[in-house]
């Protein structure tokens, strides 16, 4: 029931966990203090919650894990100008506000239905997202580190109710990655340091969005032509070759082709930045920063170095 109910809200995805600790706790406090974690301090502030669901929500038995496939078509980019790739994530309306919503009427209609109490999360709450999908069977976590559905690939955005209520679990999902390597042989700049190992500091997603300092002259040539975000560990999953188109009309591209004309973001002023990406998870980003990124993204294009 609550399943059907998820899935008439617009999840493609949903399975039920135990609201068990995290099996990676050990790992994640050697990962944050070896500094893998870059400038992201909220991983660490908030650890025992991130670590235990009910230090998050006291009492909690049971995570509703759902997802979202975000996968949309992309137009052929306009000619002419140089262009600055977005991670298809971020093509749509801010999906932080469209998952919060449907979690929130879902967990109103649990509590009404059951009772017990609640607590809904997307990727901002100390919530170990990735780890959750898996056990409740959404998906396993690929050696690139994304979720991965056999059917849907892993072009998924997630979000979790933490309930008291003791429900159900599912299976968890089988690692279907085999001896496949793709996703680390692609990443330019060596992020994916081993399978299932990420430090975060070499990611260009990292590196375009979190970090808001200078990007290490290094590593700006292999930032390539991606503006906000990046895609290529997705692009070559097998996973992700037959990947089903999102209908969801939020989730539609606000640019059909995915990448703007970096020349023009260089130009943009407050009111233009406002314009452009309202309602838009880009201004994760500040002006700034995007106008760093689209420099390097110029200047990559052009074959110098900054």
């Amino acid at each position: 029931m609550i399943k059907d109910r998820a899935r008439e809200m617009g999840f493609d995805l949903v399975g039920i966990a135990p609201a068990s600790p995290s099996r990676y706790r050990e790992y994640l406090r050697r990962w944050l203090d070896d500094g893998q974690g870059g400038t992201m301090g909220y991983l660490a502030s908030r650890f025992e919650e991130r670590a235990d669901p009910a230090a998050y929500l006291p009492g909690a038995q049971s995570v509703i894990c759902v997802a979202m496939n975000y996968h949309v078509r992309l137009e052929e980019p306009e000619t002419g100008g140089v262009r600055g790739k977005i991670a298809r994530y971020a093509l749509g309306d801010d999906y932080h506000e469209i998952i919060k919503d449907r979690l929130h009427d879902l967990a109103d209609w649990l509590r009404a239905a059951a009772g017990g109490r609640t607590k809904s999360a997307v990727d901002t709450a100390p919530v170990m997202e990735k780890e959750m999908a898996a056990r409740a069977g959404v998906g396993w976590v690929g050696k690139n580190t994304c979720v991965i559905n056999e059917r849907i690939g892993s072009w998924l955005l997630l979000g979790e109710i933490l309930t008291t209520l003791e429900l159900p679990a599912d299976q968890p999902a089988t690692d279907r990655c085999g001896t496949c390597r793709r996703c680390i042989d692609a990443c330019p700049t060596g992020a994916i340091t081993a399978p299932y190992q990420l430090d975060a500091r070499k990611c260009i997603s990292y590196l375009t969005i979190e970090h808001r300092q200078e990007i290490d002259p290094a590593l700006q040539p292999l930032v390539g032509d991606w503006l906000y975000g990046c895609d290529i560990c997705q692009d070559v999953c097998p996973f992700n070759s037959k990947a089903i188109e999102s209908l969801d009309p939020a989730l539609a591209p606000r640019f059909p082709s995915g990448s703007l004309d970096v020349r023009e973001v260089i130009e943009w002023s407050g009111d233009d930045y406002s314009r452009h990406l309202r309602k838009s998870a880009i201004k994760r980003v500040k002006l700034p920063q995007l106008k760093r990124n689209a420099t390097i993204v110029l200047n990559n294009s052009q074959g110098d170095s900054i």
